[in-house]
């Protein structure tokens, strides 16, 4: 810079003083040409810089992180989501000739209603300075085929919309065609770097397989798969196994492959290729030096550049394959899941301890106190004119209830109401219960009136009074039986018999109240 202005400098002042001859004012022209040697200079050392203009066009659904690549590329950490058309950029730098320019990145909505926008993005005069860029998020695989070939045909529709010059269109996809075809091998130079044939150098080309670039955009395409970091999700809660991965891989690539585009695994929550992919672009469009090999070695952080790929590359994954086949069609292979319907339940609120407190007691206190005991048969009491006393224990009208020709099954029923209402004895009255029914039975008497009597005489013995007594032994107050001996069938009828003659005489006395009187 500074030998090339001392030159220019010189020629200005040789100029001069042979127009100092012809000039009587030499000042103004030796001024004029100052300048104009100087801005020339300029202009003519700043074609060498970095272009300007250069633009990256990013596709894609909604939510497969257009915005957010764009952004880690740009090196921002807050951002702020738009709509319709979205503008960022990032940084170019040159460090050999120490300059630096921006790469503009459009941002297309998702929506389709907004496919019309392309048009401020990528004109017509800068259709040859611009990168289509594809996002895929996989996190939702099952829809990476359909969304590929969607945004594809919204690309094609928009360069055929800009009406293109032939011969300028035909220059394009040549100039594509030739980059896929002396795409080589980094590293195989000596120094390392990629060996680029001279123009002048004659070469032989090897020619395009049968599915290459048979879909011809005239531009550059990079395909990204966003959100590899998904991929260990998608084992654990859908099944996925290798061999899906590797047959979604095969299919993605069958598709860059048609349209001679590069592909890239990225994460922006793991930094996963972010260094390659910008490397990459501005490879592509500014050709800076690019020293990244192609990677298909890990299944999260797959790289194939433009011109590696070729049909024997994508069937190695088909070796993998052992319940799909390669031809099997994605829609049958890739499945998507059914969706999750998300019940949103009304969230009740606990009220507080007294006020349910309160409420409880108030209902407790609406409902009929129950009875100890059995619930009594109100239908087999005496009226209310009944000669027999008011006081008769629930037991004695359970025993009423009974029928007249009662069996052993229907016995311990009315034990069990016996014992809840006399616990104390449960277990010495069970017995008697039983010896004395039998009895009963084998004696031909299971009478109402008997079997009355009998428990009402057990439930009016008062404590500390001795059983009935025994033949022989007389009626002494206070004796009690050993345990463990047995009741005779005579000791039965003998107690049968005295609480069947006291209760007569009860009844007798309470149905002649006033003979009583007249007679005292």
């Amino acid at each position: 810079m500074a030998t090339s202005g001392r030159s220019a400098l010189l020629s200005s002042t040789s100029t001069g003083s042979k127009s100092t001859l012809e000039n009587p004012n030499p000042e103004e022209d030796d001024g004029q040409d100052l300048w104009s040697t100087i801005l020339s200079e300029v202009s003519t050392h700043s074609r060498s810089k970095l272009p300007f203009g250069k633009n990256v066009l990013v596709m894609g659904e909604v939510g497969s992180g257009k915005t957010t690549l764009v952004a880690k590329l740009q090196g921002i950490e807050e951002y702020m989501k738009g709509r319709g058309l979205e503008y960022l950029y990032f940084n170019v730098h040159d460090d050999d000739i120490d300059d630096h320019t921006r790469c503009n990145a459009w941002v297309l909505d998702g929506d389709l209603y907004h496919k019309g926008l392309q048009g401020v993005a990528v004109p017509v005069d800068s259709i040859g300075n611009t990168l289509l860029l594809v996002t895929l998020d996989m996190s939702r695989p099952w829809n990476a085929l359909d969304s590929l070939q969607k945004w594809a045909a919204v690309a094609r529709e928009h360069i055929d919309k800009l009406r293109v010059a032939p011969e300028t269109l035909r220059e394009l996809e040549h100039r594509l065609v030739k980059q896929f075809q002396e795409y080589t091998e980094p590293g195989s130079g000596e120094d390392g770097t990629p060996q680029r044939r001279s123009e002048d150098e004659e070469c032989v080309l090897l020619p395009l397989g049968d599915n290459t670039l048979t879909h011809n955009l005239g531009i550059p395409m990079v395909v990204v798969c966003t959100k590899c970091d998904a991929i260990s999700t998608l084992e654990k809660e859908h099944d996925y196994r290798d061999e899906h991965l590797d047959f979604i891989q095969s299919h993605i690539r069958r598709f860059c492959l048609q349209y001679g585009a590069s592909l890239l695994y990225t994460s922006v929550k793991e930094m996963k290729n972010l260094d390659i992919l910008y490397k990459y672009l501005v490879h592509r469009l500014y050709g800076f030096p690019f020293h990244c090999p192609a990677q298909v070695v890990e299944r999260d952080a797959v790289f194939i550049p433009s011109g590696w790929d070729n049909e024997k590359k994508i069937a190695i994954l088909h070796e993998n394959f052992q319940t799909v086949k390669a031809d099997d069609s994605f829609e049958e292979v890739v499945v998507k899941p059914p969706v999750r319907k998300i019940v949103h339940e009304k969230e009740i609120q606990a009220e507080d301890d007294q006020v349910f407190l309160v409420k409880l007691q108030s209902l407790l206190a609406k409902q009929p106190a129950a009875t100890a005991g059995r619930p009594v048969d109100t239908t087999s009491r005496a009226p209310s004119g009944s000669p027999r006393t008011s006081n008769r224990s629930a037991a004695a009208n359970v025993a009423n209830a009974m029928p007249q020709s009662g069996t052993l099954f229907i016995l311990p029923l009315h034990i069990a109401t016996f014992c809840e209402v006399c616990v104390c004895v449960c277990v010495c009255v069970c017995v008697c219960v039983c010896v004395n029914y039998e009895s009963l039975c084998a004696a031909g008497q299971t009478s109402e009136g008997v079997l009355a009597n009998f428990f009402n005489s057990l439930l009016t013995k008062k404590a500390g009074t001795g059983g009935p007594g025994t033949p022989g032994g007389g009626n002494t107050p206070g004796t009690v039986r050993k345990s463990g001996s047995k009741l005779g069938l005579g000791d039965v009828q003998a107690e049968l018999d005295r609480i069947s003659s006291r209760d007569t005489d009860s009844d007798n006395a309470n149905e002649n109240p006033a003979a009583d009187g007249q007679d005292t």
